[in-house]
């Protein structure tokens, strides 16, 4: 019974206590709560009235200064000698000799190879007896002509002296037609000599063809004959050397492209490569810009050439080359860098005035809350001019200028107040802290 009365006594007294404890928690809940939403909504209430700081923009500037403005234009094409000749023979035949061979130097009259002559000279002294021959008749037909007229003045001194009687009519003309036989027949005999002669000449020039001798001075670039190999001119003359003029001039044909080619003219300067010496840079200077068109796979250009000195032979015929034509060129002038033409501050001033998206910015948007201190004006350019900026007291300052050439990277100055040193601005970059 006691242990009883034990049990409900220490129950209550828990009871109690768990009372107790709830009170004073209820108690903190109740000052704890409205300390929480009073401190939230000081720091949304900040969030909203307290804008975020931009750091100043970062610009990027480059300096203006004086230098050269040089616009090239590219081509491709080959290597060729001034002048190329081909070495032929008009007569068939077979070749008995040869006596040069790729790469030599030749001479103007040199003999290069030999046609075997047996047949020619055959001819040549057929031709010859033949002349010989004609010539005899010659003299044969004078005989015969002074006989016929021998006779013809015979018979007139007889008719003189018998007062017309004698000779008849008939002998008087049988005489004067054998005198003009003999005539026409001394002047055919005049002919074949001549016709003769004309084919001992025709031979001996056959003999002098047999012998190919070089018409330029210069270099074999291509022996197309060996010994003992028969050579066919019936139809077209074969071609057995190729000669080259004088390598140490030679001339670069390029293909310029017809967006190009209205910059390219006679006299301009140019630079070539070729892949033989790809570190090495060959002077060389426009000689001729063809009108004529070439059209390739529907790209159409026009042939140029380029005259090359070569004192060392280090270029050779056919090499592939790829050219540089200078077509500007301003030396020592003021320049600034393209890109400060295309900076737009305008641009840079809208990019500050975006929002940052935190979640807390989604969930309570307010104003602006980006602040940025650049003060710009858009203001318009007249045609002509350019308009970059200096950068005066972190602020961008715009500035007019007239461009000049370019070369792509850099712009020339003609106008504007701009010298050399100042530091224009080729771009900008923004951070948030």
């Amino acid at each position: 019974m006691s242990q009883d009365s034990n049990s409900s006594t220490s129950q209550t007294e828990f009871e109690q206590l768990l009372k107790q404890g709830d009170k004073k928690h209820h108690r903190y809940l109740k000052v704890l709560i409205p300390v929480l939403l009073l401190a939230g909504i000081l720091f949304l209430g900040w969030r909203w009235w307290v804008p975020a700081q931009v750091n100043a923009p970062a610009f990027k500037t480059d300096e203006v200064k004086k230098g050269d403005i040089l616009a090239t234009v590219s081509a491709t094409g080959t290597l060729q000698p001034t002048n190329e000749v081909d070495v032929g023979s008009e007569l068939s035949g077979t070749i008995d000799k040869v006596f040069v061979d790729y790469n030599d130097q030749v001479k103007k009259g040199q003999l290069l190879a030999q046609l075997n002559t047996d047949k020619i000279n055959a001819q040549v002294l057929q031709t010859k007896a033949a002349l010989a021959v004609a010539k005899a008749g010659v003299i044969e037909a004078q005989a015969t002509l002074e006989e016929s007229d021998a006779q013809l003045k015979r018979l007139e001194h007889v008719r003189k002296l018998t007062n017309g009687k004698l000779p008849s009519q008939a002998d008087f003309i049988s005489a004067e037609a054998a005198e003009k036989r003999a005539m026409a027949a001394k002047n055919t005999a005049i002919a074949k000599v001549e016709q003769a002669q004309a084919n001992l000449d025709q031979n001996l020039t056959d003999l002098s063809k047999t012998k190919i001798i070089s018409p330029i001075d210069g270099v074999v670039l291509v022996r197309s004959i060996e010994p003992g190999q028969t050579v066919a001119a019936a139809m077209s003359a074969p071609v057995l050397f190729t000669l080259a003029q004088d390598l140490t001039n030679m001339e670069l044909q390029v293909d310029v492209d017809e967006a190009d080619v209205g910059q390219v003219k006679a006299g301009q300067k140019a630079t070539f490569t070729v892949d033989a010496y790809p570190n090495r840079l060959f002077p060389a200077v426009i000689k001729q810009v063809r009108y004529g068109a070439q059209t390739t796979d529907g790209v159409v250009t026009y042939t140029t050439l380029l005259e090359v000195n070569n004192p060392d032979l280090k270029l050779r015929p056919g090499m592939t080359a790829t050219a540089e034509i200078l077509v500007k060129e301003k030396r020592d002038v003021l320049t600034i860098p393209v890109a400060a033409t295309r900076f737009t501050p305008e641009i840079l001033g809208d990019a500050t005035q975006t929002k940052s998206t935190s979640i807390m910015d989604s969930l309570m948007p307010g104003p602006g809350r980006i602040r940025h201190s650049l003060n710009i004006k858009a203001e318009k350019v007249k045609k002509g001019y350019a308009r970059v900026w200096k950068l005066v007291n972190k602020q961008p300052e715009p500035i007019l200028i007239k461009p000049g050439e370019s070369n792509g990277n850099r712009v020339e100055v003609l106008e504007g107040d701009v010298k050399p040193g100042d530091k224009v601005i080729i771009g900008a970059e923004v951070r948030l802290k």
